[in-house]
Parts: C-alpha cells; structure tokens; sequence
C-alpha cells in the first residue's frame, strides 16, 4: 500500500446509509465543525465539478502553496482513535498480520455498525460499500474476460485468500472472545471484504521517517476525512503533508475557479489504480503507467531460442545462477514504463546472463565479475535509448519476451485502438469494459513501443 492517500474515484452512493440524511454532506461538513477540521473558503466538497463521485472544487482562484484543509489528528479513524481502542491495544499481539491492517479493519467494522459513532457523518457520504467496484468483486469470468494479461486476476486471488485467512484465523477468534462488541452475524467475511476495498481506495499511510525506514516496517493505515475526498489524476495540483498537530492539504499549482482540485495516490501503473482503487486514467494522461514482463516469459523465450538440449541445460543453469543472485524469481516481473526499464539492474543482467555462450558463462561465475557488474548495473539508467543500443543477441530475447507476453491477452493492440477511437462503440461499454480496455491499452502501447526499440 502505497504512502500515498487513496481515493476511489468510482464511489459514493446517492443517498445516506440508513441514517434518513437526505444530505449526508451537509452532515458531514457539520461534523467536520466539531471534529476541529478546518476548510478552506475557497473551495467546496461537491458531486459538480468532480471527475466521479465526491471531489474537491475550487470556489476561488488558488495559488502554490494554499492550505485546502487541515485534518487534526483527533479527527483521523484509526485504531487508536476508535472507542474500542483499549481493547485494540490490549489484543495487539493476536493482531498481528501480512497486511498490518487488521486493527484499523477492526475499528472500522465496529465504527460502521455502532449506531452512536463519533464518525457516522462521515460513513454517511458511503450510502454502502457495494458502490466500490474493484476488481475483486467481479465475477472470475469477467476479470479473466476483461484483464486476462494485466496481472491484476493475480493479484485479486492473492487478496482473496489473504482476506480469507485473515479473517477466519484472526478476526473471527478474536470477535468471538469480545462477544459484547462484535457479531459474526452482523460482522460478516462480505461485510469484512468491502471494508478491506474502503482501506485500499480511502486510507492513507503516514511515510516514515528517513531513519526509521531501514528498521521499521510501514506506518499502519488510517482514515483521514475530507482528505480522502479528493480524487486522483498522475498530474495532479494538491499534496497531503503531515505535521505532529495535524495533516494539511496544500496546492502545489495555480488552480482556477471552478477547477477540481486531485491529490496523488503515489507514482500508480493503472493496473494499480484499477485493482485498488476501481478506476483507469484514460490513455495518454497517466505518465507513470507501466507494462510487466513476467521474468519466467523470458527464461521460456530463452529456452525457445535454445537450439538443442545442451543449450537448454545452460539455460536453466544460468536461471538458477540469476536466481542466486536474487535477479530474478517465479513469481517476479520485469517493468518497463513510457521512458525507461523500472527493473534496469535485474533486467539488464538478466539479457546479459542468458545471452551468454557455456564458455562466457563459466568465466562469469569463475571470475566472481558479476559483483562489480552490480554496482554498475545499479548506477545505469535503463532508458529507451540505452535499450535501442542492447546487443543484437540481447534485443532478441527481450523481442521475444515481449511477443510472448503479448500473447497472454485476449486481443490485440488495433482491436483495442479502433474500440477507443470509436466513440459510440466505446460508450456502449459497460463501465468495467472501459477501465479494463485503458489498463489493456496502456499496457500493450509500452510492449509495442519495446518492440520497436529493440527490433
């Protein structure tokens, strides 16, 4: 989870949860009166204006610099500020998970189903949680039809069975053993599962300090309200910055009148933004998307290419070698964005070990060059000029890799381009069709833009 705020930019239901408020935002804005949360005059929370859902609009001309809101500490959901924190505290240890969210699900499982909660104005602007509509709630034929590739039907099922085990092996005993606070009838694993899509899409993490980094694990996650209702775009105009007392959004462009107001969710392929947080930016605005290279595809390229079955062993020996070396592994991928490779060291010396000849690879390991070669490697920038100048047996194998990766989606760059191009084609696509057709799209435009490069 990135240090980033997250903001769903699909969300919001039309109407108060339950509470009868024909304007939750009014109850909520009174509430941020009382919670000590100060807004600026200069902007409002409103449907108008926003990309989706709520957002943040300038209701005067901004500069650099302006305060848009600030937060105090008090008013942030986490688990130390929901009234079951003691008991939180006092469960720490059996708390303890992958994801490190466990306590804050906990406090938010409490906190939605209490009907005197301190924050139920600000559950109140969720009508529920079924109008969060990531990935992980569609159905298996739907993801496979529609993101078959991406790498995100993946990353859904690792989510789902880490939300099953957490929930049967952690959250359920420990409901069980507070049979006073929570009820497995009303405190359900579906219940438990929309929440975990709210954290993904609303929460923020604090970064931590630069000395901390190396010893400490992440800043658990938190609810940080008005904050969380700015939507995101790459170049966005607004940041969240974190002091002691409080939290502040701060501009970091001109803003005009009537402009929406986007914070940034961190540097998010749309891969990314899709699965956690239910939407795509439409190509070209999103200039930190990204493409994978699944690293087994390019072992399999490389064994394709091997001409008998010694070559073949000298490929395996060589992935076991890079496997050693901790540059590759079963699971990993390489990354490649718009203007450069994300994953320059392993990937170069990836092209680099499997290109060799039985000769040159036993002198490699002999001579132990692969050490300095790292710190080179590290200091290499691998931008797509560097790329296009690759070795003619090194640009194959990456060709190669790539029309292998290519071939793991259902359709093809043009089929997608005619689709996007087509306006009244396009918008008789569901609105899954379409989030999934920009993360396809970007997607496939960097694998084609490799192939040129090293054709």
């Amino acid at each position: 989870m990135a240090s980033a705020p997250k903001r769903l930019k699909a969300a919001a239901g039309s109407s108060a949860r339950g509470n009868g408020a024909a304007d939750p935002l009014s109850g909520f804005l009174a509430w941020c009166g009382r919670a000590g949360v100060q807004l600026s005059p200069k902007v409002r929370l409103s449907r108008e204006g926003a990309v989706a859902g709520y957002g943040m609009v300038a209701a005067a001309e901004l500069e650099p610099g302006e305060v848009l809101c600030t937060v105090p500490r008090s008013a942030l959901l986490s688990q130390h500020t929901s009234s079951i924190q003691a008991l939180l505290r006092e469960g720490h240890e059996s708390l303890q998970s992958q994801s490190g969210w466990v306590p804050l699900l906990l406090a938010l499982l409490h906190e939605y189903t209490a009907s005197n909660s301190y924050w139920r104005p600000y559950f109140s602007l969720w009508q529920d949680f079924r109008s969060l509509d990531h990935p992980m709630f569609w159905p298996e034929e739907e993801q496979r039809r529609l993101l078959q590739g991406t790498g995100i039907p993946e990353a859904v099922e690792k989510d789902l069975a880490n939300i099953h085990l957490e929930y049967s092996s952690i959250i359920l005993p420990f409901m069980e053993s507070h049979p006073n606070v929570f009820d497995p009838q009303l405190h359900t694993l579906e219940l438990y599962k929309q929440l975990v899509a709210f954290v993904m899409a609303y929460s923020f993490q604090e970064p931590l300090e630069e000395e901390d980094e190396d010893e400490k694990g992440p800043n658990p996650p938190m609810m940080v309200p008005v904050a969380d209702i700015l939507n995101h775009v790459a170049n966005h105009n607004a940041n969240l910055e974190y002091s002691p007392q409080c939290l502040r959004m701060v501009t970091t462009q001109p803003i005009s009148k009537g402009q929406e107001i986007f914070n940034t969710y961190g540097q998010m392929a749309n891969w990314q933004l899709l699965h956690m947080y239910g939407f795509a930016e439409p190509y070209p605005s999103n200039t930190n998307d990204t493409a994978d290279i699944q690293m087994v595809t390019v072992r399999a390229a490389a064994l394709r290419r091997a001409r008998s079955e010694v070559q073949q062993q000298l490929v395996l020996e060589q992935w076991d070698f890079l496997c050693q070396l901790e540059m590759v592994g079963e699971e990993g991928a390489f990354v490649l964005g718009w203007n450069e490779v994300l994953t320059e060291e392993e990937l170069s010396v990836t092209l680099k070990v499997l290109c060799m000849s039985e000769e040159e690879f036993k002198e490699y390991k002999e001579q132990d060059s692969w050490e300095g070669d790292s710190e080179e490697e590290e200091n290499l920038t691998f931008s797509n000029e560097v790329l296009s100048r690759l070795k003619p047996p090194c640009k194959q194998l990456l060709y190669d890799s790539v029309l292998l990766t290519l071939e793991s989606y259902r359709s093809d760059l043009k089929a997608e381009q005619d689709l996007l191009h087509n306006k009244e084609a396009y918008e008789k696509l569901s609105r899954r069709e379409q989030q999934a057709l920009h993360v396809r799209y970007g997607q496939k435009r960097i694998l084609h833009q490799l192939l040129e490069l090293v054709h």
